[in-house]
């Protein structure tokens, strides 16, 4: 197994509304919607270049969520499907791939950082041999990374004065 960690990324909301919005996929479902909004630029206070958003956007064009399942096109990887197979409350929710062209696990971690931030790592735990991981080490890492910073990106809360993020929630 070959294990990638992404950069720990810094939120500004506490560990149990992390870990609430994550562990309900479809909480996200409406993500999509959203970053189609004009003024989404503005309502996340500059924290997001417009290159960001326009790839950020791109890649949210394949995704598809239910309360436990989250799917996506990941070039060159191809589609890649991930269950809820572990739920640690307010700390972990651990996937398992259901379509993947190898066989993985991932996970989210919470952690707090004081009473209303918190941190988030990403984790996957790939099956890969020697002579696939040549091709696909740098976009998986790559992509890990950038799913981290969608993830931190997400407003896990209402939005406030300090955290002027969009709503997810219709």
């Amino acid at each position: 197994m070959s294990k990638y960690e992404s950069s720990i990324k810094e939120l500004a909301y506490p560990q149990h509304s992390v870990y609430a919005k994550l562990s309900d996929l479809s909480n996200l479902a409406n993500v999509k919607e959203r970053m189609d909004d004009p003024g989404i630029g503005e309502r996340l206070g500059g924290q997001v270049s417009e290159e960001q958003l326009r790839q950020v956007k791109e890649k949210l064009e394949s995704l598809e969520v239910t309360s436990d399942e989250i799917s996506i096109d990941v070039p060159p990887v191809g589609r890649l499907a991930l269950r809820i197979v572990e739920r640690t409350p307010d700390k972990c929710i651990k996937f398992e791939s259901v379509q993947s062209p190898v066989p993985l696990k991932f996970w989210v971690q919470v952690v707090p950082d004081g009473e209303a931030r918190s941190k988030m790592r990403l984790t996957v735990d790939a099956s890969i041999n020697p002579f696939l991981r040549v091709m696909v080490e740098k976009p998986l890492k790559q992509g890990l990374e950038k799913l981290a910073d969608m993830l931190a990106m997400i407003p896990y809360d209402a939005p406030s004065a300090e955290n002027p993020q969009i709503e997810l929630d219709a």
